[in-house]
């Protein structure tokens, strides 16, 4: 019985941190694909005095290809589980995630920025950690990258 209990918690400890570590994967993925959209939100207001918003949206969108690549082949991939969903589905559920995520930032943005009297640069990592982690994680784990399940 004891060794029993004792394979149990070696299991439950094993899925926590397989779930952390795809949390931390997830984190590491969307971090260079916002420090792309970042960069490029930034790039195309200074240089090319776009208004912000719509810089947001260029930004999120090339963003978007680099984590939707990151993601599929390396964050929510596993040896074991083949996904639910063809590439094609994937794409369609994700571009849904981006199009309500850059929705979400340029419009929190605009209001953290105009109501609270902050740089748009601040606001819009303020806005972004909120709508990632809350988000865009729970969506593309649970929905878009889903795997299909182990029979047991």
């Amino acid at each position: 019985m004891y060794a029993t209990m004792k394979k149990e918690n070696k299991i439950k400890t094993d899925k926590l941190f397989e779930k952390i570590f795809i949390f931390a994967k997830a984190q590491v993925s969307a971090f260079i694909g916002g420090l792309t959209d970042y960069g490029i939100m930034v790039f195309f207001t200074e240089v090319f005095h776009v208004h912000y918003t719509i810089s947001i949206a260029i930004g999120g969108i090339i963003g978007a290809v680099v984590n939707f690549g990151l993601n599929r082949r390396w964050t929510f991939r596993s040896k074991d589980l083949p996904y639910k969903n063809s590439i094609n589905k994937q794409m369609i559920k994700f571009v849904l995630v981006v199009l309500n995520s850059i929705f979400l930032k340029s419009s929190g943005t605009y209001l953290v920025t105009t109501f609270l009297n902050i740089d748009y640069k601040i606001s819009r990592i303020i806005v972004d950690l909120i709508v990632s982690i809350g988000l865009n994680y729970n969506l593309q784990r649970y929905w878009v990258f889903k795997s299909v399940k182990q029979i047991q």
